[in-house]
């Protein structure tokens, strides 16, 4: 029986754990055990933009094929718009607008078009009102250039673009939206964040799962940091950053040197906090970033760069800037989200 509630999803303790195998020499096979999802618990409010912000093989796209009756947890239970999503799953399903990354659910024999009039179709949404619909969906993505062409002459980018327009199609007032605009040029991944932006002034709450600090601070009301399957943070995004009141942070690009022993001795001035580190791609080409949180950067920097010169690094760049939401990744889990 639905409710009228504010938390349009509930998750309380969710947990799911995957075993595979694989091979080991010719006959034997090594089993793992991944536990992807550690007692998870949420809530997603109506009308927010909601966002799970997390590395790849964080458990976020597990949470949302469980929010979205795709898999079911080991243990825990979940509700969304007021129905079990185990319990229930034809009802929530019929209520939600859902894009996976990584879809593979749109035919490439058909067009984008036809692929919208399918899934409209299975959603029973009326003849009519389903040609509207498309109208409108095609004209508000700007999918006008491929929708009559078949999915299987798509780009990467197309696709992901299609996966979003199907999500649509039924006129949920729920979206899960699973990383939007991976695979996106510059462009199109702006314009798709106003065009969620725009659906949540419409009144449709959004939930998003996303690896890009960027994204999560510009789109979401709320952010839960997901890491290694648990929950290690959750608020709005200035919230989330005054954990780190009084603090700052150091990003250092350097090149040469031996990276563990520079991040250990950087990690050892007086007033360094964190240190972490990652491969990035830059104008200068793939680049190793170190980035610290620390108390006063214009106290520490004098010996944070002394030290990376003593290690052997080159450095490239350095700039001092405010909190973000890395730097509160950073702060609760000791590493860099990329």
């Amino acid at each position: 029986m639905v409710t009228s509630v504010d938390n349009i999803v509930i998750a309380e303790n969710l947990t799911k754990t995957y075993i595979t195998k694989t091979p080991v020499g010719f006959l034997r096979k090594k089993t793992r055990v991944i536990r992807a999802l550690r007692g998870v618990s949420l809530t997603v409010n109506e009308g927010e933009i909601f966002g799970l912000l997390g590395p790849n093989g964080a458990g976020k796209t597990t949470l949302i094929k469980i929010l979205t009756t795709l898999l079911i947890p080991d243990s825990g239970r979940a509700w969304v718009l007021g129905y079990d999503v185990v319990r229930q799953p034809n009802e929530v399903r019929r209520r939600v607008g859902v894009m996976l990354m990584g879809e593979r659910a749109l035919y490439w024999k058909l067009t984008g078009r036809e692929n919208l009039e399918f899934f409209g179709s299975l959603y029973k949404v009326p003849r009519g009102v389903l040609s509207d619909r498309i109208r409108w969906i095609i004209d508000f993505l700007g999918l006008q250039e491929f929708a009559d062409r078949l999915v299987e002459t798509y780009s990467s980018g197309q696709r992901v673009l299609l996966a979003f327009a199907k999500a649509l199609i039924n006129d949920a007032l729920l979206l899960f939206l699973d990383e939007p605009t991976v695979a996106l040029d510059p462009r199109r991944a702006l314009d798709i964040r106003m065009k969620i932006l725009e659906l949540r002034n419409e009144g449709k709450t959004i939930f998003l799962t996303t690896h890009m600090m960027h994204e999560a601070e510009e789109l979401c009301d709320r952010v839960a940091i997901i890491d290694e399957g648990k929950i290690v943070a959750i608020g709005r995004p200035d919230e989330l950053k005054d954990a780190l009141r009084g603090r700052s942070a150091i990003e250092v690009d350097l090149s040469g040197g031996n990276i563990d022993a520079i991040v250990d001795s950087v990690g050892a001035v007086e007033g360094v906090e964190r240190v972490a580190w990652s491969v990035v791609s830059s104008e200068r080409g793939q680049v190793v970033r170190i980035r610290a949180i620390c108390d006063s950067p214009r106290m520490v920097l004098p010996e944070v760069i002394e030290r990376i010169l003593t290690c052997g690094g080159k450095i490239l760049y350095v700039k001092p800037e405010e909190p973000t939401l890395e730097d509160v990744f950073l702060h609760y889990t000791g590493k860099l989200i990329g």
